[in-house]
């Protein structure tokens, strides 16, 4: 497995400009968890209305 991976980052209340896309450390699993690589994620209209506010 690579050593870092790409995640999606939000630090303050906004729409989808507040979206970063940022580096982080492979977390390393602990005894009896496992990690599991995301390929795709969706988002819809509850997540944007999350995301603004409602």
């Amino acid at each position: 497995m690579t050593e870092t991976m790409r995640a999606i980052e939000i630090t303050k209340p906004g729409g989808p400009e507040v979206l970063q896309l940022v580096e982080r450390p492979m977390p390393e699993p602990k005894h009896g968890q496992v990690v599991i690589r995301v390929a795709y994620a969706g988002v819809n209209r509850p997540d944007a209305l999350q995301r603004a506010g409602m």
